[in-house]
């Protein structure tokens, strides 16, 4: 009942008062003096009028509309009546004012019979009364003809169509295809008492807001690895440009929203990739992949952005008016293809930008590799974060599964089929996280243990050690922990998307489904969370840049750039200069290397090296016995870390 009442409002506030401000004009007072008018037949795309008995029509009609795209616009406004089902008669009749039939063997205006307005006036004016609206002048019903008059042809409706879309036969894009039975499995799709659900069955049609495909479509009859050309098991139908699930308003918030985080991501990132580009040297492994991972997020962030530029219809749509339907697949260049691989190629090379991050951590603390050591292996860590998703790239391309968003009004793969979703989307997501989060957690294990021998040794300046490699053990803890979360909110909003979309389409395509518990839309927060989550990785990974040491880089670019420049060098190149020439060369850890496990030793070492100043920590090294060079490197690698 509050349906109902809501989408009376809707009509009488939307349509009424339009239609009330024309009531002047008679809809078929000219409507017979037009014989002389050639009109050219074409096929009725509007989705509401398709299969309504006849399948041609021609303009302008008699409301002036020049097209179906004007008329569609007017008499989509009235399917709050139709949807209620206040008559029978309602739908035939309207369609037949704005889609007047065409029969080119005779010129005149066919339009419906008198009795078939009546009979759609007697039912739904007195619900229009009911809001204090008469039935419109312009649907006047003695302005149509009656039956069986040669001079004036009027239509009646077909005795085998009815209001629900349901048992149209004349055309294909509104036949029913699938009949959900109710039975004890499925009693949810179904209305009606448990007794009753054995016998009654649920018929899922292409109805508004889905769009019918006609015979002249590409996608029309023809199946594809994509969407299999239905949706609900209903063939030939495909979403609109825009969700259907949710209004204007929140179409525009969601614009809004993605505009503002992918602007956001890009100023961050922008400002890391810059600060790399001023002082190279200062990022070295294993921190140097969040310098890639924040690239890869600056491309995603500028695919996101492209919606702004280009249109949210050119890209994740095809058609326009109300014909515009969402994009079920994407082959070649166009705007489409481009945004997906910004956005999905990127997507998947921060993941494993990722997991090379936490591996390298790991080789660090936990194995005690020196930078220049994880350093020589650099090229596997690029190789791998390219070359994997230009793969899944290609499989997606081939496929083909790259679709339209019609939230984000981007293109991406799995807005319209799970199966690609959960191959394509959610496992490599899962899987890099596992690793990555695998690793950080043995790189954190190995932390705590040297934390654990520094604090038992005790001694002068101890506590004050542990609290230094506590603050290291606490940045990279919140750097992981800004990645991990919202990777484990993007992959929990997939997830829902995978579980319950099914039911959203059944919400679309079949009218019982709400009746009995289907969650017949999503959930917008879940969405909107979505979209940011994707970006909040690229916004936080300055994170690891916001130190005193990132002001002092800028200052001397500043220098370089605008004066003083070669004064203030000079003295940073000597002291690199100096100590390259104190630095001992030293051998990096090696397979079958003798490592000490002595307690006391690694408490001795690690205590020192906490406690010596990071060139003199390098002068020193050739002094050190072997046994104290394995936990040197891995002092080193957290004075490097805790200086970035």
């Amino acid at each position: 009942m509050i349906l109902r009442i809501l989408s009376v409002t809707v009509f009488v506030i939307v349509v009424i008062s339009q239609t009330w401000a024309d009531s002047s004009d008679s809809y078929y007072g000219d409507s017979y003096h037009l014989s002389d008018k050639h009109l050219k037949c074409e096929e009725i795309t509007i989705p509401m009028c398709r299969g309504i008995g006849y399948n041609l029509t021609s303009y302008p009609n008699d409301f002036s509309h020049d097209s179906q795209d004007e008329a569609g616009m007017e008499v989509h406004q009235f399917w709050p009546l139709v949807e209620i089902k206040c008559s029978a008669d309602l739908k035939f009749f309207l369609c037949s004012m704005y889609t007047p039939i065409c029969i080119a063997e005779y010129p005149k205006p066919v339009p419906a019979c008198r009795g078939v307005c009546e009979r759609a006036r007697d039912g739904c004016a007195p619900i229009m009364q009911q809001y204090n609206f008469e039935w419109p002048e312009r649907f006047n019903c003695d302005n149509l003809p009656l039956p069986n008059n040669p001079d004036n042809l009027c239509m009646e409706k077909p005795s085998h169509l009815d209001d629900d879309e349901s048992h149209t036969t004349q055309s294909s894009a509104t036949r029913p295809t699938k009949k959900v039975k109710c039975t004890k499995k499925n009693q949810k799709n179904c209305a009606g008492s448990p007794v009753e659900t054995n016998a009654r069955e649920c018929d899922c049609t292409c109805r508004n807001p889905l769009i019918p495909l006609g015979p002249k479509d590409h996608w029309y009859n023809h199946s594809v690895a994509v969407i299999k050309n239905t949706i609900q098991d209903v063939k030939n139908c495909k979403l609109p440009c825009k969700s259907p699930f949710f209004t204007h308003e929140e179409q525009e918030f969601a614009g809004l929203w993605i505009a503002l985080w992918s602007g956001l991501c890009v100023i961050s990132t922008l400002m890391t990739l810059t600060t790399f580009l001023i002082d190279t040297e200062r990022f070295k492994y294993p921190e140097r992949p969040i310098v890639f991972l924040s690239m890869c997020y600056f491309m995603v962030a500028t695919g996101y952005l492209m919606r702004i530029f280009i249109g949210h219809e050119h890209i994740a749509c095809d058609g326009t008016g109300v014909n515009a339907a969402i994009k079920y697949s994407s082959v070649g260049r166009n705007p489409c293809t481009l945004v997906f691989l910004l956005i999905y190629f990127f997507g998947m090379s921060s993941s494993i930008w990722w997991v090379v991050l936490a591996f390298t951590w790991f080789l660090a603390a936990g194995l005690k590799w020196g930078n220049e050591a994880i350093a020589k292996h650099s090229t596997y860590f690029h190789l791998a974060a390219w070359l994997i998703p230009t793969v899944q790239s290609v499989l997606v391309l081939l496929k083909p599964g790259v679709d339209g968003d019609p939230v984000a009004g981007i293109c991406y793969v799995g807005n319209t089929s799970t199966e690609n979703l959960k191959n394509f989307v959610l496992v490599p997501l899962f899987i890099c996280l596992a690793i990555g989060t695998t690793f950080l957690m043995a790189g954190f294990v190995s932390l705590f243990r040297i934390r654990s021998v520094i604090k038992q040794q005790g001694g002068i300046g101890a506590g004050s050690k542990a609290d230094k490699l506590e603050k290291l053990m606490i940045r990279i803890g919140i750097f992981s922990v800004l990645y991990t979360v919202p990777a484990v909110m993007i992959i929990g909003c997939h997830m829902y998307e995978v579980t319950y979309h099914d039911e959203w389409m059944a919400g679309l395509a079949c009218p019982c489904a709400a009746k009995k518990g289907y969650k017949t839309m999503p959930l917008y927060s879940v969405l909107m969370l979505k979209y940011f989550m994707a970006l909040a990785v690229g916004i936080t990974s300055g994170v690891w840049i916001w130190s005193g040491k990132t002001l002092d880089s800028w200052k001397r670019f500043w220098k370089r750039c605008f004066g003083g420049g070669s004064a203030s060098a000079q003295p940073i190149a000597t002291n690199e200069a100096l100590l390259k020439g104190n630095r001992a060369p030293f051998p990096q850890p090696y397979a079958g290397s003798t490592v000490s496990h002595h307690p006391q030793h690694a408490s001795t070492t690690a205590t020192s090296l906490l406690a010596t100043p990071y060139g003199q920590t390098m002068g020193s090294v050739a002094s050190n016995s072997h046994h104290h060079l394995q936990h040197h490197v891995l002092t080193k690698q957290v004075t490097n870390l805790s200086h970035v």
